[in-house]
């Protein structure tokens, strides 16, 4: 925590962040590309610590320390040691998804790993507890209200109850299915998920557009092909990888892990249903500490306490640990100089968001006064609407619209504005709608470095071909440039 908490505020808002900030502003009870609780909590955080990135970065900081912890408790239950525990917390700290590529910043995929972490320790201490004759079903309870947050956050979970309910019915416990808590749990998350499917009714259900969006992103990225190995490489080099890979094959083979096996088949068939609807690989992310814990658990049982093997896990974490802080944005913005652009390096996404709204800016106020009273900014993406909500209000933009993703529901422009700045790349698209379209300007973030802003086109565009109403819904679009 104290490592994520020395490197939360040295770049900036990652785009996700100023989108979440932004939904915050417009709550709902959906968005056309997630379920609404990582809004209002961005919202939330924005509230009590405005304009701070280490403030909105506090939950999934707290959130990940939580993940550590109940690695280690998980471990616990497989009856691990303090050895085993300690090598499950670590694994977890030292995974570059858990760490970096969640930890590090508020986004949905930090916080769903972090509840499918404890959702399955629920799920193995009922069983723990079942296969000793003493079951606490107040813990599938648990686990119901915690499916329900977790449908607030991704809809993703149902496919692990589904599996495991598959799992539990093939090799057992069978009787898991009859438990009445189980039902309540459910129906509690079922109830607490209405208002958000009745807004995706009411929307033309746009998570499913969504899902394409997603399935063909995997495709473009090397899908299928690609998604075992990344997710063991998010998993974490070394350590990670291994124990995701030695703790589910103990889940399914081990006699001591025996009454877990049908979690061992969880694992296994949740892989599956990824891979072959070419989700992303982080989906599977909150099965690592089940799959962390269990390695921890058997290697400590099978390795006597004096074994000189305890001494060389020292330097195998060691490197585990350099390989995920990787992902910190601790490498200088100068050393990204020039370098072609690549879509995995992140954090340098958290990076030039001031410098491309001051670049928006400058080029609104070069406009004369009468033209900028009556002129609009819309940009193709939802994250560079989002920034100019955040910083354009101190540099005199208006208010900012977006044809992309969830921030084409916040609103469209006024129809009294007959200028038009749009930020993005689509020209040929802009000509439809408007008969005179110049490129006037380019974002640049003043250090040459690499990210998705870097190079944007800014064109004045006028001579609306229709009102707004008309065209908002032909320039709308799900994909992140379209």
């Amino acid at each position: 925590m104290g490592l994520l908490l020395a490197f939360a505020g040295r770049y900036g808002y990652h785009g996700d962040e100023l989108y979440f900030v932004a939904a915050g502003r417009n709550l709902a009870w959906g968005y056309a590309d997630q379920p609404p609780l990582l809004p209002a909590l961005a919202g939330l955080m924005d509230t009590l610590f405005p304009g701070s990135v280490v403030g909105l970065r506090a939950p999934a900081i707290l959130l990940t320390g939580l993940g550590v912890v109940v690695s280690a408790l998980i471990a616990r239950e497989f009856g691990g040691r303090w050895r085993a525990q300690t090598m499950a917390a670590a694994a977890y700290a030292c995974s570059p998804h858990l760490l970096a590529g969640s930890g590090h910043i508020l986004a949905t995929h930090m916080v769903d790993a972090v509840l499918w972490t404890v959702l399955t320790w629920l799920v193995v201490r009922w069983t723990r507890l079942r296969s000793r004759g003493r079951p606490d079903d107040r813990l599938l309870l648990f686990a119901g209200l915690v499916t329900a947050v977790a449908m607030q956050v991704k809809f993703l979970v149902p496919f692990f109850w589904v599996v495991l309910a598959v799992a539990a019915l093939a090799v057992g416990p069978r009787d898991l299915l009859r438990r009445p808590m189980l039902w309540a749990g459910a129906g509690i998350a079922a109830l607490a998920t209405v208002p958000t499917l009745i807004w995706q009714a009411s929307n033309g259900w746009p998570q499913l557009e969504m899902d394409r969006i997603v399935a063909g992103e995997a495709s473009f990225a090397g899908g299928r092909l690609t998604f075992l190995p990344m997710a063991l490489e998010q998993a974490g080099m070394a350590v990670g990888a291994a124990f995701v890979l030695w703790g589910g094959w103990r889940l399914l083979r081990s006699p001591h892990l025996r009454p877990y096996r049908f979690l061992g088949w969880t694992v296994l068939g949740v892989t599956l249903v990824f891979l072959v609807n070419s989700g992303r690989p982080y989906y599977v992310a909150g099965l690592f500490a089940l799959c962390f814990a269990a390695a921890s658990a058997d290697i400590e049982r099978r390795l006597p306490a004096r074994s000189w093997a305890w001494r060389t896990a020292i330097p195998i974490y060691a490197a585990s640990a350099a390989f995920a802080i990787q992902g910190l944005p601790v490498t200088p913005l100068t050393y990204y100089a020039d370098k072609p652009y690549h879509p995995m390096q992140m954090a340098l996404e958290e990076f030039g968001w001031p410098e491309f709204v001051d670049d928006v800016a400058s080029t609104y106020r070069a406009l004369p006064p009468e033209q900028r009273a009556r002129t609009t900014v819309v940009t193709e993406t939802y994250w560079h609407a989002a920034a100019i909500d955040r910083f354009g209000p101190d540099r005199g933009l208006p208010e900012a619209f977006s044809t992309g993703r969830g921030a084409w529901y916040f609103g469209m422009p006024p129809e009294d504005a007959s200028t038009t700045l749009f930020v993005g790349w689509k020209r040929g698209e802009l000509r439809r709608h408007f008969s005179d379209v110049q490129w006037v300007s380019t974002v640049d973030n003043g250090h040459r470095v690499p990210n998705v802003t870097q190079g944007m086109p800014i064109f004045l565009c006028e001579g609306r071909r229709q009102s707004w109403a008309e065209s908002w819904p032909e320039l709308r679009h799900m994909s992140f440039r379209a």
